[in-house]
């Protein structure tokens, strides 16, 4: 997992800070399922994996923690497709949807 990427459990997020910028996954948490709501990126930092960094952390530390993924946020849905091989941590339906 990313060392530099923090569980901020208080505002139910994930946060990667870069040059002073918080590039974020926010999410909400219902054992045995983490429902991940949005990925959010500061515009001047978009184009630089940034919020693929953010998906590989969040999905580590899900399978870590026995969790099942539940990709609302259109960019984490997105990411799961370009990368199946994640579809162990996606919840059996949402992989379904996904055609993961």
């Amino acid at each position: 997992m990313d060392p530099d990427i923090h569980d901020n459990t208080a505002l139910n997020r994930y946060e990667l800070p870069i040059d002073g910028e918080t590039a974020v996954v926010t999410y909400n948490l219902s054992p045995p399922n983490l429902m991940i709501t949005e990925t959010l990126v500061p515009e001047r930092l978009e184009g630089q994996g940034i919020a693929s960094r953010l998906a590989r952390h969040v999905l580590a530390d899900a399978q870590a923690r026995g969790l099942l993924i539940l990709p609302v946020c259109p960019f984490f849905s997105a990411y799961l497709q370009k990368h199946p091989e994640h579809a162990d941590a996606v919840h059996p339906t949402y992989r379904g949807i996904l055609g993961i």
